[in-house]
């Protein structure tokens, strides 16, 4: 299948991949047709979603059958008037009706809108309105039903509502029921062309409302890094990452770039998060590859993890935010293996990785997509040397790189503010090594400056993570009229260290940090809280930290 789309496949070494890896792009592409038909058609019995869910129902599709489902799903969508440009909202979960409904979307030249299942009525409006939704394809569940039932009156856009079950609100259409007697389909003549908007992301932000992020037809394309060179996959792989389907973290991980490779993407779906759950499904399914962000991974080092067989795990990988050093390390003393780290937005594919030919540097994001034009620049837009800190860009005045979005929807100045004169600022600040590896310092506006010095939150949150007392914390400047700003963390404890809140414990921490890292850069104020402020999507909302009021039992030295 690649050969279709890369001029070479098969590198032998780092260099190799960053001088020879080009994508041939094709007239009018969509993945739908030119990626899951064509399996359909060369290897119908190729195994493509493995399903599994709580209650240990299981369902294995393969190419073949993703074809018919999503020809009987376009088929219906269209009976029901959606078509080329028209927004649907899916609100699925880990359904497997997602991949049905998204390759439809493709197919149709629809724009897909992923969303999470935890939206409320205000966040519903809020999109149905934003982005004009015509028809929102939802799971039938009765918190998620509610909510939207409840927006729907002032969503006017909206035509039609569609429902998996086991739930079908009054005038919904049932999703099976449509399916199952849908026509046979027609492909439209010409669904799209590659510049056409196919997909539509509401970023979650850490301040202000949330930005449509939007990305075109050729976006999947971006992703064959992320699955063949990333994730390492191939035609044997049998690939878990752990997302909801309202994430971008969903197609970055289960469908674009893993079927591209032939793997067999598994999905999990629960309500529930255990870890001694998911280390049962390794052993039972005999995964062979594993991608979650460092959350997770610091849950499953807390188990018993040498008690399950994970034999057939061979490659792991993490994104989504920073990982802290000591997590990678334990994972590799309880598994034999490295933990390859990665960077990307919503608003572009991976453009950072730890790729397979070279070493994974606990706590490093690894070294540019070659897809990429990437450099740090400081405040000036010259290149950062090695060690100095800056803001990581993508040059684009060459060519527009596959997988960086095209705007944010009907929002010029927004657009321009972050992509003009040939450059895309990502607002994210880091370092680079001397090796040309790059290490994630935070966002821009989250950087402190403290009597003279810069200070990402992500070092003094690994150093902190690294003490038994600490569940979470988040750090934050915090103003002094002697040193500008001053360090703050944001601390919430494990249960058994909640009686020990106090100056003894402060002074503990704050040695800890200046013992595991520069000691300039502790925390000289401390707060306990019993949780952190986070957007719908878990980021940390430092934002909200920094705005709230002094706190007058927070700990100062």
């Amino acid at each position: 299948m690649l050969e279709r789309f890369l001029k070479k496949c098969e590198f032998d070494s780092l260099e190799d991949f960053r001088s020879n890896y080009e994508v041939v792009v094709p007239e009018n592409f969509n993945f739908a047709y030119d990626v899951v038909d064509k399996w359909a058609e060369e290897a119908p019995d190729k195994p493509a979603l493995l399903w599994t869910n709580e209650k240990r129902e299981e369902r294995q599709f393969s190419f073949s059958d993703m074809k018919e489902a999503s020809d009987k799903t376009a088929s219906f969508f269209k009976s029901l008037g959606i078509g080329k440009g028209d927004k649907v909202m899916l609100i699925l979960k880990r359904r497997y009706q997602f991949w049905f409904s998204i390759l439809a979307l493709h197919k149709l030249g629809a724009v897909c809108i992923p969303a999470t299942h935890l939206l409320t009525a205000k966040d519903i409006i809020y999109r149905c309105n934003a982005a004009r939704i015509k028809a929102i394809v939802a799971l039938g569940d009765e918190e998620v039903t509610k909510h939207i039932v409840k927006a729907l009156p002032e969503c006017p856009t909206v035509e039609t509502c569609i429902s998996t079950g086991p739930l079908v609100p009054e005038g919904w259409y049932d999703f099976n029921e449509g399916i199952e007697n849908a026509a046979p389909f027609r492909r439209p003549l010409r669904p799209n062309r590659n510049e056409d908007l196919s997909l539509l992301y509401f970023t979650s932000g850490t301040t202000g409302e949330p930005k449509m992020v939007a990305h075109d037809f050729l976006y999947p394309l971006g992703h064959i890094v992320t699955g063949k060179y990333w994730h390492n996959l191939d035609e044997t792989s049998l690939h878990l990452t752990l997302a909801d389907t309202g994430w971008g973290k969903a197609v970055w991980g289960k469908l674009y770039g893993q079927w591209f490779s032939g793997a067999n993407v598994f999905v999990y779906d629960f309500d529930k998060f255990h870890p001694s759950d998911l280390l049962g499904i390794f052993e039972k399914y005999n995964i062979t590859s594993f991608c979650a962000p460092p959350t997770v991974y610091r849950f499953l080092i807390l188990e018993d993890v040498k008690k399950y067989d994970l034999s057939s795990l061979r490659y792991c990988t993490t994104a989504g935010e920073a990982m802290n050093p000591s997590v990678f390390e334990r994972w590799k003393e309880l598994t034999g293996l490295d933990i390859k780290e990665a960077f990307g937005q919503t608003e572009t594919t991976l453009t950072i990785g730890t790729f397979p030919w070279m070493e994974a540097k606990p706590g490093s994001m690894g070294v540019p997509n070659p897809e990429y034009d990437i450099d740090i620049i400081n405040a000036d837009g010259e290149s950062c040397k090695p060690g100095e800190q800056g803001e990581i860009v993508i040059y684009t005045d060459r060519r527009r790189p596959l997988g960086l979005f095209r705007e944010y929807l009907y929002d010029e100045e927004l657009t321009s503010q972050a992509h003009s004169n040939g450059v895309y600022h990502t607002g994210d600040v880091a370092t680079r090594d001397e090796d040309g590896y790059f290490w994630f310092v935070g966002r821009a506006d989250d950087v402190i400056k403290s009597s003279g010095y810069r200070i990402g939150p992500f070092e003094v949150e690994s150093s902190l993570m690294t003490h038994p007392a600490v569940v979470e914390c988040a750090i934050t400047g915090v103003p002094d009229p002697i040193r500008g700003q001053i360090v703050k963390a944001t601390v919430v404890l494990a249960d058994e260290w909640k009686d020990r809140i106090g100056d003894e414990l402060v002074k503990e921490l704050q040695n800890h940090v200046k013992q595991t890292t520069a000691p300039y850069k502790y925390p000289r104020q401390i707060e306990f809280v019993d949780e952190l402020p986070k957007t719908i999507s878990g980021k940390i909302r430092r934002v909200e930290i920094r705005s709230s009021k002094p706190n007058p039992h927070a700990h100062a030295s």
